[in-house]
């Protein structure tokens, strides 16, 4: 069922789920979602598998046009959604009518949102995933980033869950500097303690040249004691190599499988969201943590996954006429 034409793409929107894994000894990165925390959460105000396809929307929302009722979820970076020019809230579902036009702020903190709708997006499977990888031409629609004119269908018949929004003390606070924790290695031993202690007390700025498949970081050289040049050994998201000129490059979720240059560090599992929601010019700290702590910081996240299962509250959307006038009234319970 056709639910959206799209009127104006934004920058970057991509259909996403949560990866593509197990073909990586194929070069087929894991791509997905950047920010799973978000992602996870606006499948799961509409009612939907958390694994379910949604819209990512990098920087520039796109401009949809409403082809049947439904039900939608807007979460991540604070880009306020507008259904006809009236507000809606982030890190809530709200109803979309046959006819609205759906459009977005320019984002006030954070880099990307995303967009789920009740039932699902509808996008080419591909080696066990609809993500869109866009250098590999594969899933979303074509293996692209959405276009004018596109139509979006839903996958399974459109149903109607409750409208929900997540109290403000679960979402998350997005920064434009940001300390991401990482566990040291596992080329560590081609760095010298100084280097290492230089790479862990500065701060790091990311360039222009940053984009789905890694972070290039502008800031003080880390300098290997040889060659910065290894065997080609395997790389996962959030892993950090250091090439010749000294300037670390953080890998993210459409990373090539394998690479040549030293890896200094490995962003922890649950810090790769927050890296996700930082743009060009947003700055990072990194902090050495063990395996025990990454452990705990992933379990602490998705305890609060759970909490936002409990405590979502209801939201109702109204359409009052006073003195002729047209007015949507939305409450929410306290």
């Amino acid at each position: 069922m056709n639910v959206f034409r799209v009127n104006q793409p934004g920058i970057f929107t991509t259909i996403q789920d949560l990866g593509r894994f197990g073909y990586e000894n194929q070069g087929v990165p894991v791509a997905g979602a950047m920010d799973e925390f978000a992602f996870r959460v606006a499948n799961i105000l509409v009612g939907n598998n958390e694994n379910t396809p949604a819209l990512e929307i990098t920087l520039l929302g796109p401009t949809l046009e409403v082809l049947e009722d439904t039900i939608v979820a807007v979460t991540g970076a604070k880009m306020t959604p507008f259904v006809n020019g009236m507000k809606r809230d982030c890190w809530s579902s709200f109803p979309l009518r046959k006819g609205d036009i759906l459009s977005f702020d320019y984002p006030s903190s954070g880099a990307r949102a995303y967009l789920s709708v009740a039932g699902g997006f509808l996008g080419e499977f591909a080696l066990g995933s609809y993500s869109t990888y866009t250098r590999g031409k594969i899933g979303g629609i074509r293996g692209r980033r959405l276009e004018k004119g596109d139509i979006l269908s839903c996958r399974f018949p459109l149903q109607f869950p409750k409208t929900q929004i997540v109290p403000n003390e679960l979402i998350p606070v997005y920064l434009s500097e940001e300390e991401v924790r990482v566990i040291i290695g596992p080329q560590h031993d081609y760095f010298s303690h100084e280097a290492i202690e230089k790479f862990l007390n500065s701060i790091f700025t990311i360039t222009k040249d940053s984009d789905r498949m890694g972070y290039k970081l502008d800031g003080p050289e880390i300098r290997a004691t040889g060659k910065h040049d290894i065997i080609t050994d395997g790389l996962v998201p959030g892993a950090i190599q250091v090439p010749s000129n000294g300037q670390p490059i953080i890998m993210m979720k459409d990373a090539q499988t394998t690479g040549g240059y030293a890896k200094i560090a490995v962003t922890i599992t649950a810090d790769l969201s927050k890296l996700a929601q930082l743009k060009p010019g947003d700055r990072v700290r990194f902090k050495s943590v063990d395996i025990k702590e990454a452990y705990k910081a992933l379990k602490d996240q998705e305890r609060v996954l759970k909490e936002i299962y409990l405590h979502l509250r209801p939201i109702k959307f109204y359409n009052l006429k006073i003195n002729g006038r047209s007015f949507e009234v939305s409450i929410s319970q306290i």
